[in-house]
């Protein structure tokens, strides 16, 4: 079991950073103080929340305690098939990998989204 925490953003918990939400406000803050702490905006996951609101995607790559994963093939194949790509990507992320053998919690606004999936979620909703 790994001492770092690892958080993957859904497109729901990014929009939800660009409107002031105090949780993800509190995230950004201890990820940026915590080397411990590491947080994850998938790119498919970054275009569905500029989509949502506009300018949501300037205001993540904006963040330094926010790394922005790209769409490398591993991760293509891995979502492909997937309706939407934004929550797949996220999903893809937020497995177990080399660098988070524990793999990623899914920070979300839309806890409901992913019942029933094999995923360990983070409610940010105040």
């Amino acid at each position: 079991m790994s001492d770092h925490v690892h958080i993957v953003f859904d497109e729901t918990a990014m929009v939800a950073a660009g409107r002031g939400n105090s949780m993800t406000s509190r995230l950004i803050h201890r990820a940026n103080e915590d080397a411990d702490w590491h947080l994850y905006a998938p790119a498919c996951a970054v275009v569905e929340a500029d989509r949502t609101r506009p300018g949501t995607a300037e205001h993540i790559a904006s963040l330094p305690g926010i790394v922005i994963l790209d769409l490398d093939l591993p991760a293509a194949l891995g979502i492909a098939s997937k309706d939407t790509w934004g929550a797949a990507h996220a999903r893809y992320a937020a497995e177990p990998n080399a660098e988070r053998p524990d793999g990623a919690y899914i920070a979300t606004a839309d806890p409901h989204r992913w019942a029933g999936r094999p995923v360990r979620v983070l409610d940010v909703n105040p």
